[in-house]
């Protein structure tokens, strides 16, 4: 078994920063009103920055493949070179087809010359940190000696004004079912495009920073609660999910079966107390003494989370102070699977990591209620 360590992390954010009050520019109004749920979503994610690969007349600038090989090419240099890459794990939410898998799109766009291994995890925002743990275990045992891991999002072509359009026609069912316009148009203003990459290695790099990685931990609460965040289907009154494939072709713009939703009352409920319990169970399978953490970037999806999950660390006996917290949500959004690697990379290259700091990466994913964590040591 090997020592493997992050050697190297890069990003890729599409464009310019698009501010709050410019938003509807590039998204475009919804049956041609503006938003009235914006404000106070905005006001309570606290986000005033985000990236879209998109242009002020709402055509894309980017594909997904396109942001995450762009992120991946920041990795090389004069000691890793294209041609090096043994291994590309790659993980969104938002691929920009079905089929062909997220990792073959961007292996073609790397132009890399020679065929490699790959891999792709789906799903949510876990889907990066899924990335990253398929790198790791093969750097670990030894099957290969390097893996580029990234983990990308771009959702603005999934909240551009004409997907829901249709929808919106009948200005009555939104009048009367407020909650289901609430639940489609909830994370239209709260995500963002962009891309985060790391390069994993089976020797720490001299002359520069290198995070060790400890472990990475995983836990799944599917078999106690419902969905929660949502694409590509509806759920029905018994809380089950009805696929897209199920729905009558018309059907799909009316009701916005394609639309990522969010079922809030759910979320406030279990998304903090289920991220303490997870992180808790790591910290006493690693017998880990939280004094000795030294930074803490937590993956969130709205400011609104931020003081109470904290506090739900600290029931849990993990009290961080706050200066050890670190977060880029504001500046950057919500990118999903990108978040935990933009975040990291912003702080590795920052000059702030000192030798033999601890360093802890949470990542909560709403979709069925999943957790991952990771703990690295400075080098």
């Amino acid at each position: 078994m090997y020592d493997v360590f992050i050697t190297k992390a890069s990003k890729y954010l599409p464009n310019e920063p698009v501010a709050n009050d410019e938003m509807e520019t590039y998204l475009g109004l919804i049956n041609d009103a503006p938003s009235k749920a914006k404000s106070l979503i905005l006001r309570n994610n606290k986000i005033t920055t985000r990236y879209y690969a998109l242009d002020k007349e709402g055509n894309p600038t980017h594909s997904n493949a396109q942001l995450t090989a762009k992120a991946i090419e920041g990795l090389f240099d004069e000691n890793f070179k294209k041609e090096d890459m043994k291994l590309l794990s790659v993980g969104t939410t938002s691929p920009d087809q079905i089929q062909p898998s997220h990792a073959s799109m961007v292996h073609g766009e790397l132009n890399i010359g020679k065929s490699i291994e790959i891999n792709t995890s789906t799903g949510l925002c876990n889907s990066g940190m899924n990335a990253l743990n398929y790198g790791f275990l093969s750097v670990k045992a030894g099957v290969q000696e390097n893996a580029v891991c990234a983990g990308s999002e771009r959702m603005s072509a999934w909240m551009t004004a004409d997907k829901f359009n249709h929808e919106a026609e009948n200005l009555k069912l939104l009048e009367e079912r407020p909650i289901i316009a609430f639940k489609r148009e909830f994370l239209r203003w709260m995500l963002s495009d962009g891309a985060g990459a790391f390069l994993l290695e089976n020797k720490p790099r001299e002359n520069s920073t290198s995070l060790k990685v400890e472990f990475i931990d995983f836990y799944s609460y599917a078999h106690e609660i419902e969905a929660c965040m949502y694409a590509g289907c509806d759920k029905l009154e018994d809380g089950s999910l009805k696929s897209w494939a199920d729905y009558p072709s018309d059907e799909w713009l009316k009701q916005s079966i394609f639309a990522i939703k969010q079922d809030t009352k759910i979320l406030d409920k279990y998304i903090l107390v289920k991220g303490a319990e997870s992180l808790r169970s790591s910290f006493d399978k690693h017998n880990l003494d939280p004094e000795k953490i030294d930074h803490v970037l937590a993956h969130i999806s709205s400011g609104y989370f931020k003081d109470g999950l904290k506090e739900e660390f600290a029931k849990k006996g993990m009290d961080f102070p706050a200066e050890k917290w670190f977060y880029n949500l504001s500046e950057v959004g919500n990118i999903g699977a990108g978040s935990i690697f933009i975040a990291l990379e912003e702080l590795m290259n920052s000059g702030k990591l000192k030798k033999g700091e601890k360093v802890l990466l949470c990542v909560p994913e709403s979709g069925r209620f999943a957790y991952s964590c990771a703990l690295l040591t400075v080098c």
